[in-house]
């Protein structure tokens, strides 16, 4: 399995230090608030479930699944929601955890979804960054770990649904999928 995904672009020691950097800012940002954490699934399940350890202060959590790569290696630029959210957002702090942005469009539907439903304040958190590859302007509150304009998988990220298990961050070579 790991032969198309030897480079390991971002070890496992760096995200669970960036990881905790990130929880140690959002519990200060909002501590005495009442947050919820909207993870984006699959990919951020991961990142979802180290970051909510790590944060010190009380939250909810929900999840929303979107799709725009299917299963290729490019954005196909559409976002499909293929699960919703089932908490009331309405008048709350909302914060977006993904495991990627790249393009931005994803995250750019999802602030202008979660706004039109009446979120009190919207913001972004990523475990990993290409700002390299941003077809839009995107504010990003709370950046993870900016990576080169490489395919990854690993730590969430899938091709195909292969390798999210590995937890380290992998450049996936594209010459050797079968």
């Amino acid at each position: 399995m790991l032969k198309e995904a030897q480079t390991i672009i971002v070890s496992k020691e760096v995200i669970q230090k960036k990881v905790r950097e990130l929880a140690k800012k959002i519990s200060q940002d909002y501590r005495g608030e009442e947050l919820i954490l909207v993870g984006v699934l699959k990919g951020g399940f991961i990142f979802l479930a180290d970051l909510v350890r790590e944060i010190s202060i009380p939250v909810k959590i929900d999840f929303i699944s979107v799709s725009s790569y299917g299963n290729s290696s490019k954005s196909t630029g559409v976002v499909k929601i293929l699960k919703d959210i089932d908490i009331d957002i309405s008048n709350k702090h909302l914060l977006i955890v993904e495991d990627l942005i790249d393009t931005g469009l994803t995250l750019s539907h999802l602030k202008e979804l979660f706004k039109m439903r009446g979120a009190k304040s919207i913001k972004v958190c990523t475990i990993l960054d290409k700002p390299s590859k941003r077809l839009i302007s995107l504010v990003v509150d709370y950046p993870g770990i900016e990576i080169p304009d490489k395919f990854v998988v690993g730590y969430g990220l899938d091709y195909a649904e292969k390798y999210r298990s590995l937890p380290e961050v992998h450049e996936l070579d594209p010459s050797k999928i079968a």
